[in-house]
């Protein structure tokens, strides 16, 4: 199978499960009664039109790229540990992190030069979810504790602890409700008067063009640099690695730790650039797990992610709008888990690609690809 060929198929994997996404979806609202192209048409009605005018509504757009910001750095972030072998699902608890801890700073600088105030903010958020993500990794490197586990329990963990901290230990001065922060000052907030004027006033902020940067910078990281490769080493196999020379315990720590690091500045473009303060939250982030499906949708690509996000993006502002045509919202989460499905047995698509469009020699390449880390991981390779 040439490069050029695998390219092609890894473009039109995603592409397929997303369309496959729509038909079964639409099946379902047909089961229950519902019309899916009355549905479907209200939905992206609802995202890009303007009811009043019938024309391009630049707020909701803008609300698009607002949406897509901390779920490019929430799928980022899984991508990194991804890309080691691992499965960090506590994205949602990292964000968490990030936004209390920006915010807190934040109304701590009330009279701080806003490029002063921003960068320290967003820094706070940042180490706040390194932390974060650092605890399972030390823990995954030294006492061999499945991640999976102690980032799902740290989710309970962060969550409960952070309702505490705004409840209970923040100074007094900075609570305007019980679990409400007051929100910060105009030298903090990640919105600007310019991306308010050319979106109709909608909460567009620099957080969006953060996000653009760091798929740069991700890129660059992991194609470029000797830590992406030792990364990408580890996770295709740890003990090969430490054969090189590369240290296993190290790369798993620093991986989990920059994966926690993208999460926490998530969750500071969600508090600073979309709600300027802190609520208590009485359940995980969402953006942690919809990060979680962006980056598996995407591929763990930078072009791949960006894309996913805009559309997870308008599917969550769009689905809103099918409860005018009468049709729950819900049916459009039911639609982005029968996307990840389809992008979770992409080994189905990608086989049915070789077989009607390639050759005998193809589907068994296929077939070997598929069938490698299932044989890594019984001679005890990384998961």
């Amino acid at each position: 199978m040439n490069n050029r060929s695998e390219t092609i198929r890894n473009i039109l994997v995603p592409i397929i499960a997303v369309i496959l996404g729509f038909i079964l979806g639409g099946i379902i609202m047909a089961a229950f009664g519902y019309d899916p192209l009355q549905g479907y048409s209200q939905m992206f009605k609802t995202v890009f039109i303007n009811p009043q005018t019938q024309q391009i509504n630049p707020r909701n757009i803008g609300e698009i790229f607002v949406t897509a910001g901390p779920l490019i750095f929430t799928a980022l972030g899984f991508s990194i540990a991804n890309s080691a072998g691992f499965f960090n699902i506590g994205l949602s608890g990292q964000a968490l992190c990030g936004w209390i801890a920006s915010v807190w700073v934040a109304l701590s600088l009330p009279d701080t030069p806003k490029p002063l105030a921003v960068t320290v903010a967003l820094v706070a958020g940042a180490l706040a979810g390194a932390l974060a993500g650092a605890i399972p990794g030390i823990l995954r490197a030294f006492f061999g504790t499945s991640e999976v586990i102690v980032t799902i329990m740290m989710n309970y963990i962060l969550l409960y602890l952070t309702s505490h901290m705004v409840n209970d230990v923040m100074p007094e001065k900075f609570i305007s409700n019980k679990g409400v922060t007051n929100l910060v000052g105009q030298n903090a907030m990640l919105q600007t008067d310019f991306l308010r004027s050319i979106s109709n006033n909608s909460r567009l902020n620099i957080g969006f063009f953060l996000a653009l940067l760091f798929l740069v910078l991700v890129w660059f990281m992991m194609k470029k640099t000797t830590l992406g490769y030792e990364i990408r080493s580890v996770g295709l196999n740890p003990d090969a690695s430490e054969y090189a020379g590369m240290s296993s315990k190290r790369t798993i720590i620093v991986s989990m730790v920059i994966s926690g690091l993208l999460a926490g500045l998530g969750g500071v473009v969600y508090g600073l650039g979309t709600f300027q303060n802190f609520v208590a939250q009485h359940a995980s982030l969402s953006i942690g797990f919809d990060g979680m499906a962006v980056s598996l949708l995407g591929g763990g690509g930078s072009i791949g992610i960006l894309l996913s996000s805009l559309l997870f993006s308008v599917l969550k502002l769009g689905g809103a709008g099918m409860q005018m045509v009468n049709i729950p919202s819900e049916l459009v989460d039911v639609d982005i888990a029968i996307i990840i499905f389809f992008v979770g047995i992409s080994f189905v698509i990608r086989y049915l690609l070789a077989k009607f469009f390639g050759g005998k020699k193809e589907v068994a390449i296929v077939e070997e690809i598929e069938t490698k880390p299932s044989e890594q991981d019984q001679e005890g390779g990384v998961l």
